[in-house]
């Protein structure tokens, strides 16, 4: 199967999406009266979450992208394993690409806004705050699912197989 490193790429990136976007560990502070957390969804102070009082437009727009390309990379996914069943492989191996890479695209670019959103829901006591591991986490997942869109483009590009026609069979 040509696609399997990127099909375990776009499910490890998958999972990794899933996990950032659920988390409530974006930014984190440490401080003697112990520790607070702020992630998309909620904030928390000493054990207690709550949902945000108040929500920048920037981080809407950082929940919207994100639920985006968790829904884009499910669904790259499910194309990526429709590849090996009946024909016109090339073409659904192309079409599963695209969908992956854009899966990336939509992360890269939600995570980007999502510390432009943090930033701005903090104010002036950022200096305190640092970016947690589940924002690392999107980080990761956004690049994984990059690169499982390249290895679908890259596969279907390089398939010699009669099965990978575009014509359909009769």
């Amino acid at each position: 199967m040509p696609v399997a490193g990127g099909l375990l790429c776009g499910a490890s990136g998958l999972a990794l999406l899933v996990a950032a976007t659920a988390t409530h560990f974006w930014v984190q502070r440490r401080a003697p009266g112990g520790t607070a957390s702020l992630g998309l969804w909620h904030g928390c102070l000493g054990g207690q979450c709550h949902p945000h009082a108040t929500t920048p437009a920037l981080l809407e727009a950082t929940r919207v992208l994100m639920l985006l390309s968790v829904v884009a990379a499910a669904a790259g996914l499910a194309l990526g394993v429709s590849v090996g069943t009946g024909g016109g492989r090339r073409a659904r191996t192309r079409v599963a690409g695209a969908t992956l890479l854009l899966a990336g695209l939509l992360a890269l670019l939600g995570l980007g806004l999502g510390s432009g959103g943090a930033l701005a829901l903090l104010g002036p006591l950022r200096s305190s705050w640092s970016f947690s591991w589940s924002f690392m986490l999107g980080w990761a997942g956004a690049a994984l699912l990059g690169s499982a869109g390249l290895f679908h483009l890259c596969a279907a590009s390089k398939d010699p197989s009669p099965q990978s026609s575009e014509v359909g069979e009769s």
